[in-house]
């Protein structure tokens, strides 16, 4: 067991350590303010081949792996999270769907602009009355001879309406099982779809400078062969998108979490109180080297489920591990970093504030901490 980074590993690291230092930290702050999507810094993703991360070249990838979209992601999140969840709902919910059930024609059609970063996708999973209680999606799709006749409603749908955002995987019940329950399928709805509406974006707490808005389907019709996998294995397939999107979320948490130690040392060597650098005293020494435990602790979390995803061993429980506690420190650190910072750090010219207010939303999407836990205890036999 080895979690030293490859030079390959170490090189991509950097790269984006270096890009989100040097292209996204001295734009982002106006962004955020402003609520505007960063669409410069997408376009340099996308040439930089961010997207394409863990996708074979024949789809126009980069030929890696998940953990190298993991790296990428928590370097952004050190200096971004806004930047960061762009790119992991792009790849990981986005993409990813796409890639693992689409059939050869829709990945001839729509991977190659999705891979580049030319192009995004949402994933329209959450209903306005069902967030963890995915099982009680209301949105429904009937077939209509060779079309799917969509009527519903999703909520928080990030890469959901920019100016580059080209289609939406959709879950929608499709019939009923023998035994009574829902069948769930997944649909493509192509942006511009009539029937298809994208409310204006949310006024959110944090992450104000992603993209994220309501979607409304009103007799939306689509192609019967926009069908995403099998019909009814809907529900399967986005579980297996969302365990893997864990290990994602886990790594963009450490990365915030790690750059709340950043700015902390930073401002603990410059701030003077009482005559001397306010990292001189034990009380804010102690601070940071407890926000260092919690950030390292978690990332090897984060890099044993991606390990075990990658050689092909069940990893539910290590993913749902992983996203639970890195989500919980990032939270632990934003607050800590923000007392360090006393009152600057409750002004929005200092990244710490705008850590405090991103980091919140890691312990809610893409799985609560609570239903982590109960992933945790069911995998436990309980």
């Amino acid at each position: 067991m080895d979690f030293r980074l490859t030079d390959e590993q170490e090189a991509l690291r950097e790269s984006v350590r270096d890009f989100a230092r040097e292209a996204v930290a001295p734009v982002i702050a106006e962004h955020y303010e402003k609520h505007t999507f960063p669409y410069e810094v997408v376009r340099q993703m996308g040439k930089m081949g961010l997207f394409g991360l863990p996708f074979p070249e024949e789809h126009g990838g980069m030929g890696g792996d998940y953990f190298a979209l993991c790296l990428a992601l928590e370097e952004l999140a050190r200096v971004d999270s806004s930047v960061a969840i762009t790119l992991e709902a792009a790849v990981s919910l986005g993409v990813m769907p796409i890639f693992r059930f689409g059939t050869a024609e829709q990945k001839a059609r729509w991977l190659p602009k999705l891979v580049s970063g030319e192009a995004l996708a949402g994933f329209g999973l959450t209903e306005p009355g069902t967030g963890s209680d995915a099982g009680g999606t209301q949105t429904r799709a009937v077939l209509d001879g060779d079309e799917w006749v969509i009527n519903g409603s999703k909520a928080f749908i990030t890469n959901s309406g920019t100016d580059i955002t080209a289609l939406v995987t959709v879950t929608a019940v499709t019939g009923i099982r023998p035994d009574g329950a829902k069948e769930l399928s997944t649909i493509i709805v192509p942006s511009g779809t009539p029937g298809f509406t994208v409310a204006p974006g949310y006024s959110k707490v944090g992450w104000n400078a992603s993209d994220t808005h309501e979607l409304t389907f009103d007799d939306c019709r689509v192609p019967a062969a926009n069908l995403l996998g099998e019909r009814g294995r809907g529900f399967a397939q986005f579980l297996r998108i969302l365990d893997e999107g864990r290990i994602a979320i886990a790594a963009l948490a450490v990365g915030l979490a790690q750059g709340c130690v950043d700015e902390s040392l930073k401002y603990a060597k410059e701030r003077q109180a009482f005559g001397q650098p306010i990292g001189n005293y034990q009380a804010i020494q102690f601070k940071i080297a407890d926000m260092e435990l919690k950030a390292h602790t978690a990332r090897l979390a984060y890099y044993d489920a991606a390990a075990r995803m990658l050689a092909g061993e069940p990893f539910k429980r290590q993913a749902a591990i992983a996203k639970l506690h890195a989500s919980t420190i990032a939270v632990d650190n934003a607050r800590e970093a923000t007392q360090i910072h006393g009152g600057y750090g409750f002004m929005n010219e200092y990244p710490v504030a705008r850590f405090w207010r991103d980091a919140k939303i890691l312990e809610i999407g893409e799985g609560t901490s609570e239903v982590q836990r109960m992933i945790i205890a069911r995998d436990l036999g309980l």
